[in-house]
C-alpha cells in the first residue's frame, strides 16, 4: 500500500490534528476544541493527540489485535500516563479517531465521531462516519452560527455551546469521542472491505471533508481526482482557497475561519 499524508493547522494556533502512517496503517485524530475553557489537564490537546496517536500506532502493529481493542488499549495507556490530571473533568482533552489497516486481501476500518473514512470503489464512494454530534444541542449550535467568526459574540456563543456539549460527551444521550475512558472504544464503527472491491481510500479530519459535506464545493469524485493528481497537499490547498472566499463564515457558518486539516490517501 502507498500512503501519502499531510496535515496543516487552520490558523496561528497549534495544530490539534494528528496523522501518521505505517506500511499497513493510516490514522487521523482530530482534537476537539476547548474554546478556551478549563480542561482539568495541564498538557493540552496537541499533547493528548500525539500521545494517543503514538500508543494507537504501537497497538495496531500486531495484526491479531482488533482495531477496537487497540483503541481501548491506547486510551487506557494514555490515561495512565497523566494521573495527576483531572481525567473526570468533562472537558478533558479528547479527539475523533479514524483508522484503516491493511490485512490479507482486505481493509479494516474504525471510526469514532465525525472524521471520515472515504472509500472509492470502481464505480461509487462510501463514506464511513458518525454524525451523532450534529444532533446535539441544535439551538446552541444555531446561536454560534448566527455570528461571524472572530467576533466577541461568536466566541461567547461558542463557549456556551462547548460548555453544554461537554456534558453530553461520552454519554448515551450524546456522542462518543476518544478521551480518558476506554469505554469509548465500545462505541466505534468498524468494518472490513475486500481490497479487490476498492480503487483507493482516504482518511481525513472534518477540516477536509467539509469541502464536500458543508461547503459543497466539490464532489467525492472531484476530491479523489485532486488526490490522484496532486496528493493531500493539493486537496488541502483547495479547502483553504474555498475558505478564503468566506473568511468570516457568512456563507458557511462555522466555529473558526479555517479548521486544522489532515488527510491520508491510500492506494495499492
Amino acid at each position: 500500500m502507498r500512503i501519502a499524508i499531510e496535515t496543516r493547522p487552520g490558523g496561528p494556533a497549534p495544530n490539534e490534528d494528528w496523522i501518521a502512517s505505517t506500511p499497513t496503517t493510516a490514522i487521523v485524530l482530530d482534537g476537539l476544541s476547548t474554546a478556551g475553557l478549563e480542561t482539568g489537564c495541564r498538557h493540552g490537546v496537541p499533547w493528548y493527540v500525539a500521545h494517543l496517536g503514538g500508543q494507537l500506532t504501537a497497538a495496531l502493529a500486531t495484526q491479531e489485535v482488533s482495531l477496537r481493542d487497540a483503541l481501548a488499549e491506547a486510551l487506557e495507556r494514555v490515561a495512565a500516563s497523566h494521573p495527576e490530571c483531572d481525567l473526570h473533568n468533562p472537558g478533558t482533552p479528547s479527539a475523533t479517531v479514524a483508522v484503516v489497516r491493511e490485512g490479507h486481501e482486505r481493509f479494516d476500518h474504525l471510526v469514532l465521531a465525525d472524521s471520515p473514512v472515504v472509500m472509492e470503489s470502481h464505480d461509487d464512494f462510501t463514506v464511513i462516519t458518525d454524525l451523532r454530534v450534529d444532533s446535539v444541542l441544535p439551538d446552541l449550535r444555531a446561536e454560534v452560527e448566527r455570528h461571524e467568526t472572530n467576533t466577541s459574540e461568536h466566541r461567547e456563543a461558542l463557549q456556551r455551546f462547548v460548555t453544554a456539549q461537554r456534558e453530553t460527551r461520552n454519554t448515551s444521550d450524546g456522542y462518543w469521542v476518544a478521551a480518558a475512558d476506554p469505554e469509548a472504544a465500545d462505541h466505534v464503527i468498524t468494518g472490513t472491505t475486500a481490497i479487490k472491491d476498492l480503487r483507493s481510500l482516504a482518511v481525513m479530519s472534518d477540516g477536509v471533508s467539509r469541502l464536500v459535506t458543508e461547503y459543497r464545493q466539490a464532489t467525492w469524485a472531484e476530491v479523489f481526482s485532486t488526490l490522484r493528481g496532486g496528493g493531500p497537499h493539493a486537496l488541502i490547498n483547495t479547502v483553504r482557497a474555498v475558505e478564503a472566499t468566506d473568511p468570516t463564515g457568512r456563507r458557511w457558518p462555522r466555529y473558526k475561519s479555517g479548521d486544522d486539516a489532515s488527510v491520508a490517501f491510500c492506494q495499492w
